[in-house]
């Protein structure tokens, strides 16, 4: 994956934690939550997307946990912001996506949760990771919920 691109407009400290997790996944595996509002180490993975008006891939790392049925579950926030983040709007496009989870790197296919499975997942993303109740407090959209199913 030497072609993907790290998006200009992401703050330094995301940077950072991508080029140490593309560089030794077990350690950009864990995430200061700290640094985001919550608190504890916490699972990410490094999603990478074809951007939809580039045709370029772009990488970025999302707070995950495992589904029940073996999927990555992630939210799409932007913390609260009132559109969604352009990985999301990316997924839309093209929802073939490669994910790299500590060293195991492969593709997967997006979609998005509704239903019953959205709300179980959007309760398990809150336990976990407790700013996404303010996120979802400050905007008007639902944050959508995303899972990521291996192929």
């Amino acid at each position: 994956m030497t072609d993907i691109k790290i998006p200009d407009s992401l703050p330094p400290w995301i940077k950072e934690h991508i080029i140490l997790y593309l560089e030794d996944g077990e350690a950009g595996h864990l995430w200061d939550a700290s640094l985001g509002g919550g608190e504890g180490m916490l699972t990410t993975l490094l999603l990478t997307t074809t951007g939809r008006k580039s045709g370029k891939k772009l990488i970025i790392p999302l707070i995950y946990l495992l589904t029940d049925d073996g999927g990555y579950c992630v939210i799409a926030s932007k913390g609260g912001a009132p559109s969604n983040p352009a990985w999301f709007l990316n997924l839309e496009t093209s929802p073939t996506v490669h994910l790299k989870v500590i060293n195991k790197e492969f593709n997967a296919n997006a979609r998005v949760a509704e239903g019953e499975e959205r709300e179980k997942l959007w309760k398990a993303m809150v336990e976990y990771y407790a700013p996404y109740t303010d996120y979802q407090a400050s905007t008007e959209r639902q944050i959508p919920v995303v899972v990521f199913d291996p192929v």
